[in-house]
């Protein structure tokens, strides 16, 4: 049976540290030696060059999957880190929801996809994580059909928890009807502040309606970590030291527990 756990990181809020969650927790888990595969699934393409790559006209992307023009194996490329790679994405995955609008199983396109690949000998990754758009949109629905689990990254904002509703809807829309076995498996308070009165509000905010979803490690405002996208590298790489990579390092180790505790209450 394979072990591999497919994650989304998902909110339709756009600038709330997804993309930077993906980069930073993934990098985090291949220095613990754990074989990450990054789906960037967002037509802004921002994991993609958060790694430092870039997509040119011969670079296999994960929109030919989609439309199937190359196999799943064939789009996966090496990041500048060990143990960790990608699928990548550009802006032309933004047409994919009108050139499948007459297919039925469209949802299902991304799982179909994967899930070949998982069940393959080529696959010995831990776990799969699938950077989302910030949007309710098809490709979000296609995220959650195939994922296992969700990570939400909740910034510690004004207005924070409103939305939060629409998207806890569709999540439920999407296990009653496309996948029964999707839950939610932390949400990770992003943006906080400490001095600010109302990060701690929306801690406690969080933490009263998600109650023991809300993992213990908060993900601070830092500059370094705003910085390291357009330096093409993980903040982990950029500036080991700041409050950023320490935030996601320790991340990564509740991350790890979390999976400890899940797999003895197996």
């Amino acid at each position: 049976m394979n072990k591999t756990q497919i994650i989304s990181v998902i909110n339709q809020k756009g600038g709330v540290g997804k993309t930077t969650t993906v980069i930073n927790l993934s990098t985090a888990l291949s220095f613990r030696n754990k074989k990450i595969l990054v789906i960037d699934l967002d037509p802004q393409g921002n994991a993609t060059t958060g790694f430092g790559l870039s997509t040119g006209d011969d670079t296999k992307t994960v929109y030919d999957v989609l439309n199937g023009n190359s196999n799943f194996e064939d789009t996966i490329q090496d990041t500048k880190i060990n143990n960790l790679k990608i699928v990548p994405s550009n802006v032309e995955l933004s047409g994919i929801e009108v050139e499948t609008a007459n297919e039925n199983r469209r949802a299902f396109l991304l799982k179909d996809k994967i899930e070949n690949f998982i069940n393959s000998s080529k696959n010995d990754f831990s776990y799969v994580f699938i950077d989302c758009p910030p949007s309710l949109s098809l490709l979000t629905v296609m995220s959650l059909v195939v994922a296992k689990s969700l990570i939400v990254p909740l910034q510690a904002e004004f207005f924070a928890l409103e939305g939060l509703s629409q998207l806890m809807k569709t999540i439920e829309r999407v296990k009653v009807k496309l996948n029964p076995e999707l839950s939610i498996r932390g949400v990770l308070l992003t943006m906080f502040d400490k001095r600010n009165k109302l990060s701690g509000e929306v801690d406690t905010e969080a933490r009263k309606f998600f109650k023991e979803k809300v993992y213990h490690t908060v993900i601070p405002r830092n500059v370094r970590l705003s910085e390291a996208p357009s330096h093409g590298i993980p903040v982990l790489i950029y500036d080991k030291l700041c409050a950023g990579s320490k935030s996601y390092s320790n991340f990564a180790e509740e991350f790890l527990k979390q999976e400890n505790i899940m797999e003895s209450a197996a």
